[in-house]
């Protein structure tokens, strides 16, 4: 990060105020990416949401063998979890971290699209463990490694896997099936990239999905 600030402000006149600058740029898009979790908010919101699924659904299953799977490989010492699934619906999100959270595997950090997010549903997603795409990202999806927003981001999803928080990613959008989507494939060249620069030099990808009779 310090390096793409550094060759982003040559040039420029006082060294103190171009550090001021470019660390306050840093923290910006380090406040569009994540934000820090919220432990009042994330026992409130599974409440709100066992309440929410008694209405919805006549009952929720969860597959004891996939379970077990996911316990044995959250067993693996020193090696982060990135748990790929399917996106069937909005609520899959919040479902798979309620999920994972009540197994007592920690709260995990869920890819989220912001297409559809408003800056207050985005807010709350984010202290719930949501991570965001930086706005430029989005805009321009080409060349954001060679840019501040892609190196703060790839460092991002370093730390997150170094200190073995599980990590969501949403292979596709809920209106689009067999596709893998453009926000999914930087999602998983940041978790190679991490592997390929020796961050972490081991990840174990696990399979998880939620299926419907009928999607909410």
């Amino acid at each position: 990060v310090r390096d793409v600030a550094t060759s982003q402000s040559r040039g420029s006149r006082g060294d103190g105020e171009s550090h001021r600058q470019w660390k306050e740029k840093v923290l910006e898009i380090l406040a569009e990416i994540q934000a820090p979790l919220s432990l009042l908010m994330l026992r409130l919101c599974n409440w709100a949401l066992l309440k929410l699924l008694n209405h919805l659904f006549f009952s929720v299953q969860l597959h004891q063998g996939q379970l077990e799977m996911v316990l044995k490989a959250a067993r693996m010492p020193d090696v982060p979890l990135v748990f790929l699934s399917t996106h069937k619906s909005q609520l899959d999100g919040l479902l798979l971290s309620f999920l994972l959270f009540s197994q007592g595997l920690g709260v995990p950090r869920v890819t989220v699209g912001s297409q559809l997010c408003s800056p207050r549903l985005r807010a709350l997603l984010s202290r719930l463990g949501g991570i965001f795409l930086p706005s430029r990202m989005e805009q321009m999806p080409s060349d954001w490694d060679e840019e501040l927003p892609g190196a703060v981001l790839a460092t991002y999803i370093e730390e997150v896997l170094r200190s073995r928080q599980p990590l969501v990613i949403f292979l596709g959008e809920p209106s689009v099936t067999q596709c893998l989507s453009a926000p999914a494939r930087e999602w998983l060249a940041l978790v190679y990239q991490a592997m390929r620069d020796g961050t972490v030099r081991d990840v174990v990808l696990v399979p998880v999905g939620i299926a419907y009779d009928v999607a909410p």
